[in-house]
């Protein structure tokens, strides 16, 4: 992938030794699902037959390995471990947002043309009840999702509940120029970081949204039915969606379950999920979170940013457009056809070993640090012959 990321510091050799990825098999598709790293897979099924002799499982260990995690996971937001909440899903991390935003009747909920729809279905059910409604975004001709979504925040906003960068064509929105118009406003953040985070660098302190959620399956190359929430501090004091046992005060005497507190753990714990302490999944994302906390998300990003824009040259010259570079997040292409995607063109780059995906209108190719300029030649073998 080269020597040099475009800030200056040293690019990311190819890892594909750190996956079990058949050299035949082109897989340039991580917004879908990642591959597990061969670490991970291990640290799961070790987890996993944990369960097969549970006289050796310590009360200590369904807290020592999650908050370990949990401590992971804030570290790559700039975050502390306060602040995050473990959760199954995305749609399980919106859904505390959406029971703990402020939201009067009358007020409005923005989200963007076609965004994931875990960002979507919560808010719509939550203007139902409260009277409200949704503003839905269109595209800025420009292609700039912050400008666009900034016009469409008033006085009535009581939430803007957005990407970091859109699922289908990888555009990005610069949530810190949204966040600025979301406080002059008075209206919540909510983002949904899928797909970006692990591989495109985010800050809570600049950003400063009220709730942030992951899921661990794509660029935190973990397992999938686990992910991640940032609970700003104001929310500290929230309601969890569970009322679980884990999350009480002094959970870590097992003893002592039986005397009932309706106090809770610190920070953002009340609202983890039931049974956070997964045995077989929580030590698989905490061994992905060490890799990618080892190679940096900074060398991240600028490494696929480097890949994927050669991706689009070479695309550019078959007659292709793409987002430009600065409108789209670095590790994620949306290739478009103007002429209309060849008639079953997915299917004979998947039967070449070529793995994409498409999503609207966009063929996605989202390389990660497992791709190489092999991987490249071939679906530029079949895009040539299918053009």
């Amino acid at each position: 992938m080269g020597s040099a990321s475009r800030a200056g510091a040293p690019m990311i050799p190819h890892q594909r030794h750190l996956f079990d990825i058949p050299r035949e098999v082109a897989y340039l598709d991580c917004a879908y699902i990642s591959p597990l790293p061969t670490a991970a897979r291990v640290a799961g099924e070790a987890g996993m037959a944990r369960k097969s002799k549970p006289w050796e499982l310590a009360p200590r260990e369904f807290f020592t390995e999650s908050e370990a995690t949990r401590g992971l996971f804030a570290s790559l937001i700039g975050a502390t471990a306060e602040d995050i909440a473990v959760v199954p899903s995305v749609s399980y991390g919106i859904g505390i947002a959406a029971a703990n935003v402020a939201f009067r009747k009358g007020q409005t909920v923005v989200i963007l043309a076609e965004q994931f729809p875990s960002n979507v279905y919560p808010w719509r059910r939550l203007a139902a009840d409260r009277e409200g409604s949704v503003v839905t975004v269109p595209p800025s001709g420009d292609g700039d999702w912050a400008e666009a979504t900034i016009g469409a925040i008033d006085a009535r906003t009581a939430v803007v509940a957005i990407p970091n960068c859109l699922w289908t064509d990888g555009g990005l929105v610069d949530l810190e120029r949204v966040s600025d118009a979301c406080r002059e406003n008075g209206a919540a953040l909510v983002v949904d970081a899928t797909q970006s985070l692990g591989a495109l660098p985010l800050d809570v302190g600049r950003v400063q949204p009220d709730f942030l959620v992951s899921a661990c399956y794509k660029w935190l190359l973990g397992p999938y039915s686990l992910g991640f929430v940032y609970v700003s501090p104001a929310y500290h004091d929230g309601r969890p969606l569970e009322q679980t046992w884990i999350g009480r005060e002094n959970a870590e005497d097992f003893a002592g379950l039986v005397n009932y507190r309706d106090t809770f753990q610190p920070g953002a714990r009340r609202f983890d999920v039931g049974e956070r302490s997964n045995f077989a999944l929580m030590p698989a994302a905490k061994a992905s979170l060490e890799l990618i906390a080892g190679w940096g998300i900074d060398r991240i990003s600028a490494t696929l940013g480097g890949f994927t824009e050669r991706i689009a040259a070479r695309a550019r010259s078959l007659g292709l457009t793409c987002l430009p570079g600065n409108r789209r997040a670095s590790h994620f292409l949306g290739i478009r056809f103007p002429d209309g995607m060849p008639e079953g063109l997915v299917g004979k780059l998947s039967a070449a070993g070529v793995y994409v995906s498409v999503r609207g209108a966009s063929m996605r190719v989202t390389p990660h640090l497992y791709n190489d300029a092999e991987d490249v030649d071939r679906l530029f073998d079949v895009l040539e012959s299918a053009l």
